[in-house]
């Protein structure tokens, strides 16, 4: 081919790139761009969002880095469905190059450009490259997608070749220069303020993505041991870069394999890979069960009759602002509020917490989560929050419910992460900072912490809530998902 559109969506790296290196084997030459796409811009709430800060850091440092081998990014902000069709025509090229998304949104998008280009007599071809495998690649013998997550891994583990994890290199030259104007806007020229990004510690771009892994690699031993504490350094906090693609997940895949994942399963190098595993599996999902975007992936769970009214709004704004009474679940709120990150155990406990013990509708939870994180990525939430309403594939059971003090006391045995974000509970002794409810008046006197004054008492009471949670689900019965 003469010439090729790559399209970057969320794939922001110049390197190990899949699209690219294919525009740049198969054409003379390759352009490249990014359009700020204002089906989703226009729907963001907030005007000082860390994602639109984070995506355009990113474009400003990959755009250099195109620069720096002769080409550039030609950045665009309106409607993709108009723009990528418009500069392919006004480029003259052959084809347009992409790497699959796999949100319905997306593969909307992507058939509609899809469709005005092959009017124009120009190609779109589509590419993996966020996810190891994808399509049919992970089958069970019968032929179907798998909907269990263990044995999907024992087969995604047993599919993997040397070859998955290489990365795509593509020639050095042949990247073409950008027409006037199609520099990266400024945050104000996309209707945005900046954000505290770098003040709560997110470099964005390549250099923030190895900044976070190189961090990670030297943790990486200890990460089976220390990634359910959330007051430890004990995760990878590589998950915005993932989501963004300032990071290859080959790259993550290979590093995981050189530090024995495959040899020692039981290790934390293991146990990172299974994660990376895990986020194949809910791309899989959402890719051929599109429907769990709005629905329960059992049928049966849709039966629930959640809590409404005027209570229930008021339980789910005390959710939202970290006001329930239980100091993990309103440390882990308020973590989300002022940092658009959570840690992974805080998600399943406030998720339990907020579909069984106030009975609220998981989808109410899963579309605060979308608006607060900056690792937002449809199909990790949509797996997270229906597995902890029991309502995913391979999800927790429904009678399995988070007890959020014991889950306190097991996972932040000292309290540390809980005072670090309800400083008014920092006099309270670690005897009681779990369930401070329980001090007697002398004792709750004796710290300076009077419950319902300088911290909210609970919500509702577990027990009684775990009580109506199993009347709840009654209406579910036993059967498989689709």
């Amino acid at each position: 081919m003469e010439a090729i559109l790559v399209w970057f969506r969320r794939d922001l790296r110049d390197y190990d790139h899949v699209a690219l290196s294919e525009a740049l084997r198969r054409g003379r030459q390759a352009y490249c761009a990014f359009v700020f796409d204002r089906e989703i811009l226009d729907t963001l709430e907030r005007r000082s969002d860390r994602r639109v800060e984070f995506i355009r850091e990113s474009l400003v440092e990959l755009d250099a880095a195109l620069r720096a081998r002769g080409g550039a990014l030609i950045v665009r902000h309106g409607w993709a469905t108009r723009e990528i069709p418009e500069l392919a025509r006004s480029l003259g090229v052959a084809a347009v190059f992409a790497n699959r998304d796999y949100e319905p949104l997306a593969k909307r998008r992507d058939s509609a450009v899809a469709t005005v280009l092959q009017a124009d007599g120009i190609a779109f071809e589509s590419f993996k490259d966020q996810v190891l495998f994808d399509a049919d690649e992970v089958l069970t013998q019968a032929g179907r997608p798998y909907t269990v997550f263990t044995p999907y891994r024992n087969a995604w583990l047993k599919r993997l070749g040397e070859d998955d994890w290489q990365p795509h290199a593509g020639r050095v030259q042949g990247l073409a220069v950008a027409p006037v104007g199609g520099g990266v806007p400024t945050l104000a020229e996309l209707g945005f303020a900046a954000s505290d990004l770098r003040a709560i510690g997110i470099v964005p771009g390549m250099s923030g993505g190895r900044q976070r892994l190189s961090d990670f690699l030297g943790r990486m031993a200890r990460y089976r041991e220390q990634r359910d504490f959330p007051a430890v350094k004990g995760v990878s906090y590589l998950s915005v870069h993932l989501r963004f693609g300032t990071l290859s997940v080959r790259e993550l895949v290979a590093q995981a394999i050189a530090a024995g994942a495959l040899h020692a399963p039981t290790g934390g190098a293991a146990t990172w890979l299974s994660e990376l595993v895990w986020r194949d599996f809910y791309f899989m999902i959402l890719d051929r069960f599109p429907y769990v975007s709005e629905r329960s992936f059992k049928p049966q769970y849709d039966a629930i009759v959640w809590e409404q009214g005027p209570l229930a709004d008021a339980a789910f704004a005390a959710w939202c602002a970290g006001r329930t009474g239980y100091p993990l679940v309103d440390a882990a709120m308020r973590q989300l509020n002022s940092t658009g990150y959570m840690h992974n155990r805080l998600r399943m406990l406030v998720a339990s917490f907020l579909t069984k013990d106030l009975g609220i509708d998981w989808r109410r939870g899963e579309s605060y989560f979308a608006s607060q994180l900056n690792d937002f990525d449809l199909s990790a939430n949509n797996g997270g929050w229906q597995w902890a309403a029991s309502s995913g594939c391979d999800a927790q059971p429904y009678f399995r419910i988070f007890n959020p003090v014991t889950q306190s006391e097991r996972f932040d045995p000292a309290g540390r992460f809980i005072r670090r974000y309800l400083p008014e509970l920092a006099s309270v002794p670690d005897q009681w900072v779990h369930a401070p409810w329980r001090m007697s008046e002398p004792q709750q006197a004796a710290c300076g912490v009077h419950i319902g004054r300088d911290t909210p008492a609970p919500l509702v009471d577990h027990a009684q809530a775990r009580h109506r949670t199993l009347q709840r689900y009654a209406v579910v019965k036993t059967g498989a998902g689709p």
